[in-house]
């Protein structure tokens, strides 16, 4: 197709050079059939010049949206980043605030490596064993207050029971009154965010609201360490005695670092169990 409109063009113009009458016909001849083959041609030219900016634009389009989603990506992980830096930033803030609010006391620093629930902290492992100085029945700490008590050491690593554990008992008191009551651990009812409150004194004034620290009377924990907040103090039945609920400060839902510490409680009669 290409020669056949090539020969036309080359006798087209040679024929247009021509200046005599009896070639008018024939160019006229020429230009009928050369005109519409030469339309069709620039028409196809012009597709294809089409086709080939159109996928120049496509090309440009899809390599812009690829560096744009590396960039997000790269965003993605920086605020990742930021983000993770920021919670971590915020935990060590809390620690350095519970490490001041107990300074009476010496506190090793640990982070949590393990736990034995998949839903809470109820008992888990720290990276501090031995080795650091920790024994068993070392008061724990974390988000404020009490956490728990050290049950079993290694050379390297310890094991906490944590107050929300069935088997916990902590002799407790209120900060105002100094009035004695137990939180008892719960597993059940921590499912709302709340440990039981009991052995409350009919007569003591232990209200909604007031903090519950460790008692004096522990066997086996330091007295004066914030345990959480009473909530829904109630007569008992039989208007012997009182009970509630207990809200802890520690969130022992997203433990990673506490405090151990490194100093034991003297042996005291002790009213109740504890863990």
């Amino acid at each position: 197709m290409l020669i056949v409109l090539t020969v036309l063009c080359t006798a087209l113009i040679v024929v247009s050079s021509v200046q005599s009458g009896f070639m008018d016909p024939l160019r006229n001849y020429i230009g009928y059939v050369l005109v519409p083959v030469q339309k069709g041609v620039n028409a196809v030219g012009t597709g294809i010049y089409n086709k080939i900016e159109e996928y120049s634009e496509l090309k440009s389009a899809y390599d812009e949206n690829i560096e744009l989603k590396a960039r997000i990506d790269s965003l993605t992980e920086e605020n990742n980043r930021l983000k993770s830096e920021t919670e971590e930033l915020s935990r060590l803030r809390e620690m350095y605030q519970l490490d001041n609010d107990y300074m009476q006391y010496q506190k090793v620093a640990a982070r949590i490596i393990a736990k034995d629930s998949e839903n809470w902290f109820q008992v888990f492992r720290i990276d501090k064993g031995s080795n650091d100085g920790i024994e068993p029945d070392m008061n724990v700490l974390s988000g404020g207050g009490l956490c728990g008590i050290v049950t079993e050491v290694g050379a390297n690593y310890a094991t906490v029971r944590s107050i929300i554990d069935d088997e916990s008992r902590v002799a407790a008191m209120s900060q105002h009154t100094s009035d004695n009551c137990i939180v008892a651990g719960d597993l059940k009812l921590f499912e709302e965010g709340r440990l039981a409150l009991t052995n409350i004194n009919k007569d003591a004034d232990i209200s909604d609201g007031d903090a519950i620290v460790t008692s004096n009377i522990s066997a086996k924990f330091l007295p004066g360490i914030l345990i959480g907040y009473a909530s829904d103090i109630t007569i008992d039945s039989r208007h012997l005695t009182k009970s509630g609920y207990l809200i802890p400060v520690a969130d022992f839902d997203n433990l990673q670092e506490v405090f151990v510490i490194t100093e034991l409680k003297e042996d005291v009669p002790e009213e109740e169990p504890e863990t």
